[in-house]
This record gives structure tokens, C-alpha cells and sequence, in this order.
């Protein structure tokens, strides 16, 4: 099949961001499953707090590292050739991560699905900013976020199952898998028109320096501050700390602990459609994307000190379902640069996130190995770590220089 000449109709849009989706699932599905998978882990390499976080934080690494280069590639390239090149990474890191021997290849193939992964979502961005008008984005990326996070799913209750019965090896093995039937469905449906794609090129050093125009704009630092924390403490609760919280707070089994995953999972699908049909412009998104950071750190900090299995399992809900505000940042992104750097603005700020993801990982190791040596409770400590990183990012995107467009004080 070969590129269509004339525009999408809506019906084929759709149906090529579905298959996209396939792709951002399996990338929800390789970030979560330290959550089930830190117990066996810990146990068969002796893992402390703080290798655990290296081991999850390496895949967020590798992911935020990439995106620059993700970005320049589809702006090269196109979004087909991009994640067709890169997601057969994922297949191979994840067969390296089943037949793991030790701890350091275990890293290096969490590192190789990182990159794989790298343009899973941010391929989706570019689509839908390209082939659906700009009133919508916000609720069809939300509406991608959900069925995406059907990957998160898997990683709840199926995964602790499998794990349980086979081994944390099997569960690998499936992702790998999975991932090679969503290249396929990538490569079967999505075929962009040949006029989506730039016709003037670039040279590499010349897409880099591009770059610079955005870190040039003084309302870039507040946008990224927040975005390095948001989505990273969500999911350095659901993809890394929730199993440990669960059995060692609490003495949950691991498929009990895979329930409550599932759980959080399902209603987090929910948060980010919401959220997308709630979307408002300009001033009024920032305000609201400054009130739902506040209560989103509030919630964290209240399953650090509480310590009812119940209590703590309903502040995670709550996480879930009030993380779908981060579907507004990716708005405010969209309408805070020009319509030529729309791309790469999205890449930098993807880069942000998940960066911070592996940064937030790596730190709340840190901090549970520091409160562990002192007697602390580890997971009092992870909790409050993020809390507190969510507020500084709070601070900053909101007393940081706004886009003109939008800067209004409350």
C-alpha cells in the first residue's frame, strides 16, 4: 500500500490513530510492570530500594532521552517510517530482559525498550495535530491516553497472575509478543499522505539547532518543570511503588496487589478522556491545571502518613482518575508555540516527562534507602518525595513566565 495523495477522511484518521494506539498501550504496558514485577525481581537478583528504582527508571531514561531525536525523525521522516524503525528496539529488549542473567543486562534491556518506545506517543500528538482539528485535541489525545492505557491494564491482575504462576521471565516473553503484533497493525494501517510529511529537509545538526529556538522562549522552564513531575508521579506510584505499598505496608498477596493495580489502572482510563472534555483556553487552563496539581499532591501526601489499606487504596483512585489532568498540559503546549516548532515543542515536552519519570524513580530509590538505614519507613519516604517534587513543579509553572498569549496572574 502506498501513501494516499489527498487528506485523511475522518473515518481513516481514526482508524490510523487506533493502530497508533496499539503501539502507546504496549509502551503503558513495558512502563508498569515494576509494580508486580519488584517483589520477584528484589528476590531473584537482591535487588535493594534503590537498584529497583534504576532498574524502572532505566526504560523512562532511555524514553526521554530519545525524544529529541523522535522528533527530528518525524519531522524527517514521517510517522510510519519513525515508529516502524524504532519499536522493533522494544521486541528485542524485552527478549533480552527474559533471558536476563544479571542485574546489568536486566537494566540495559529495560533501557533498549525505552527506546523503542521512545516515539510511541509522541507519534500519536503529531497525528492527531496534523490530521484533526485543533478545537479537538484535547479530547482525542485524552481519548488516547485511555485506550492506550488498556497496556496498564494488562499489567494489573493478568500480569500478577502470570508472574505468579510462571515467572516474571514469562512475563516479558508476552509483552515481546504483544509488541510484534502492534508493529504489524502499525505497519498494516497507518500510511500518512505523502504531503503530511515535510518535503524540504534538514540535516540532522541543522533539526537540532532547531531546537534552540524553544529552550530561547522564557515561558519553555515553567512548562517543563511541571511536566518532569506530573505524569512522573503517577506513574512511579502505579508503575514501580503500588506492589511494595500494598504487600509490605499492608501484607497483600501478589495477585491481590495486581487488583488494586488494575484497579487504578481502570479508573485512571477514565481521568484523561474527562479531563480532554473539559478543557478550557488560555488563562483559565493554567489556573485549573495549577488547582489539580495542588490537590494531586495533597493526595500523595496523605497516603504517606495514612496507613489504612483502604484509605490508601482510594487516595490511589483518586490519583487516578485526577492524573488525567495532565491531557491539559499537553493543550496548554500545544497552543503556547508556533505552529512550525508544534512537533518538536511536543517532543521536548514528552523528553520533560519522562525524564522526569526516571529522575522521580531514581530519586524516591534514593530516599526509601536513606529512611531504611535510618530506621524510617521506605514508603513514607517515596511518598513524600513526591509530594514534594510536585509542588516545587506546581511553584515553578506558575510563577515562571507564561506564554504572552496567556499570561494571567489569579
Amino acid at each position: 500500500m502506498t501513501p494516499a495523495a489527498e487528506p485523511l477522511t475522518p473515518r481513516t484518521a481514526w482508524i490510523m490513530v487506533l493502530a497508533l494506539c496499539a503501539g502507546v498501550a504496549l509502551s503503558q504496558a513495558f512502563r508498569t510492570v515494576g509494580a508486580i514485577m519488584a517483589s520477584p525481581l528484589q528476590t531473584d537478583f537482591k535487588l535493594s530500594a534503590q537498584a529497583l528504582g534504576i532498574f524502572s527508571g532505566a526504560f523512562h531514561f532511555a524514553f526521554g532521552a530519545m525524544q529529541l531525536f523522535m522528533g527530528i525523525g518525524i519531522d524527517l521522516h514521517g510517522v510510519r517510517r519513525t515508529v516502524l524503525v524504532a519499536f522493533p528496539i522494544a521486541i528485542a529488549g524485552a527478549l533480552l530482559s527474559a533471558a536476563s542473567s544479571s542485574y546489568l543486562v536486566l537494566v540495559a534491556g529495560q533501557a533498549l525498550i525505552g527506546v523503542g518506545c521512545a516515539p510511541a506517543f509522541l507519534v500519536c500528538t503529531v497525528f492527531i495535530a496534523r490530521h484533526f482539528p485543533a478545537a479537538r485535541f484535547a479530547t482525542v489525545s485524552g481519548m488516547v491516553l485511555a485506550i492506550g492505557g488498556i497496556g496498564m491494564l494488562a499489567t494489573g491482575t493478568p500480569l500478577a497472575w502470570l508472574v505468579q504462576a510462571y515467572s516474571w521471565r514469562a512475563g516479558f516473553l508476552v509483552l515481546a509478543v504483544a509488541a510484534a503484533l502492534a508493529w504489524l497493525a502499525i505497519w498494516y494501517w497507518v500510511h500518512e499522505p505523502a504531503s503530511a510529511v515535510p518535503q524540504v529537509k534538514e540535516s540532522i545538526p541543522e533539526a537540532i539547532r532547531q531546537f534552540g529556538a524553544l529552550f530561547a522562549m522564557p515561558h519553555t522552564l515553567g512548562i517543563m518543570v511541571l511536566g518532569a513531575v506530573t505524569y512522573a508521579a503517577f506513574i512511579s506510584l502505579r508503575g514501580l511503588w503500588l506492589g511494595p505499598l500494598m504487600m509490605e505496608r499492608h501484607g497483600y498477596s501478589l495477585v491481590q496487589s495486581g487488583n488494586v493495580a488494575l484497579a487504578v489502572s481502570v479508573i485512571s482510563l477514565v481521568g484523561a478522556p474527562l479531563f480532554g472534555r473539559l478543557d478550557r483556553d488560555g488563562a483559565s487552563r493554567r489556573r485549573w491545571i495549577v488547582i489539580c496539581g495542588l490537590v494531586y499532591a495533597a493526595l500523595f501526601a496523605l497516603i504517606a502518613v495514612l496507613h489504612s489499606a483502604w484509605l490508601d487504596i482510594f487516595g490511589m483512585v483518586l490519583i487516578g482518575v485526577l492524573s488525567g489532568f495532565i491531557v491539559w498540559q499537553y493543550a496548554d503546549v500545544r497552543v503556547a508555540y508556533p505552529v512550525t516548532l508544534t512537533g518538536r515543542a511536543m517532543a521536548v515536552f514528552t523528553m520533560a516527562m519522562f525524564l522526569g519519570v526516571a529522575l522521580m524513580q531514581w530519586g524516591t530509590g534514593v530516599a526509601a534507602s536513606i529512611a531504611a538505614a535510618h530506621g524510617g519507613d521506605p514508603l513514607t519516604a517515596v511518598l513524600a518525595t513526591i509530594a514534594t517534587l510536585l509542588v516545587i513543579g506546581i511553584a515553578a509553572f506558575a510563577w515562571l513566565p507564561a506564554p504572552k498569549a496567556v499570561a494571567v496572574r489569579s
